[in-house]
């Protein structure tokens, strides 16, 4: 057989064909891969293309032959498998700060690490117009550039801005700069722990900053800077709302185990206090978010020390009865019945 103009592509086009369109549940046949090549205008042998099945498994390619009375092959996934990209999928769409349409060009681009097929599965459409996303589409590149940033030991000049009624930017009307010092996910978001001049350390929301640049002025070090240990920094902090860093000793229900251990690691030392109830002592960061987190679980916990905390949420609990207490001082407004 004559060969093609194309005879120097096949062994490229035949590794490109195996793994993006086979897999252990969808073998290609040698008939399969002969039809391939010709469609690319490579006209091949049985032979020769056995031949580049064998070198392609000395380059250190997984391909798999079927048994049976005809051989098929296929390409094992060897970066990632597909509960790996599923993960990855999973985090892609629950990313709040990424929007729709960057969210659903990394399914794609995550679904080239795999057979066509099986990048089916990747496939999150239904799910991803459901879930509240970014509206910012620069975000992404903001996260490189606050990393580079942090990298270089620079601090940096950026716009920060609101969303308006209308959907439009509300920009702040100066221009903000801060010390970069991480990156924090916190509740599907992307926040810059930095510090600023104006309020020591500050949290920024990083689909909310725009413009961002380096101004190559070394970032401010000094004793709140230093002071940051940013591996336990998402347990004291809620909300990523800024508050007076305390050891609070809390009551809790037994039933909220997980919950505690969730929020505040598996370190933490869970003392008995009957049989229903365990105390704890926690660094947090006490803010309206933290008694927020507390009120949720209703009388199921309760704040024991410091007096001055317990003081606060006491206080905090108060002007929300207030608030839906009957406008002229009396009692709470009864619910009306239901039927």
């Amino acid at each position: 057989m004559a060969k093609s103009e194309n005879q120097k592509l096949k062994l490229l086009l035949l590794k490109d064909y195996l793994e993006r369109n086979t897999d252990p549940e969808h073998p290609a046949s040698l008939q399969d891969i002969l039809s391939y090549l010709e469609s690319r205008g490579v006209l091949a042998e049985r032979k020769s293309v056995y031949r580049d099945i064998q070198t392609l498994l000395d380059y250190g390619c997984d391909i798999v032959a079927t048994r049976g009375k005809s051989a098929a092959y296929y390409m094992n996934a060897s970066t990632f498998d597909m509960a790996e990209l599923k993960l990855l999928a999973d985090a892609v769409i629950s990313s709040k700060f990424l929007t729709e349409k960057k969210s659903a060009e990394l399914l794609k681009k995550l679904g080239t690490l795999t057979s066509r097929h099986q990048a089916l599965e990747l496939r999150r459409d239904l799910v991803v117009s459901g879930r509240v996303k970014s509206m910012n589409e620069s975000v992404f590149y903001n996260v490189d550039a606050l990393h580079e940033a942090i990298r270089g030991n620079s601090q940096i000049r950026f716009r920060y801005f609101e969303w308006g009624r209308n959907g439009e930017r509300v920009y702040r009307k100066e221009e903000r700069s801060a010390s970069p010092y991480a990156l924090c996910w916190d509740d599907a978001n992307y926040y810059l722990i930095s510090y600023t001049a104006e309020h020591g350390i500050t949290h920024f929301r990083v689909d909310k900053m725009a413009d961002i640049r380096c101004t190559g002025e070394p970032r401010i070090q000094n004793e709140q800077t230093r002071a940051l240990y940013l591996t336990n920094y998402g347990k004291e902090i809620f909300g990523m709302y800024n508050g007076q860093l305390q050891q609070v000793r809390m009551r809790f229900d037994n039933s909220l185990t997980g919950v505690v251990i969730d929020r505040f690691g598996k370190d933490l030392m869970l003392i008995p206090d009957g049989p229903e109830h365990f105390t704890c002592v926690a660094e947090v960061m006490v803010s309206p978010l933290f008694f927020g987190w507390v009120a949720s679980f209703g009388t199921r916990v309760r704040l024991l020390f410091p007096a001055s905390v317990v003081a606060e949420y006491r206080d905090y609990i108060a002007e929300i009865h207030k608030l839906y207490s009957n406008p002229r001082g009396g009692q709470p407004a009864a619910f009306p019945a239901t039927e």
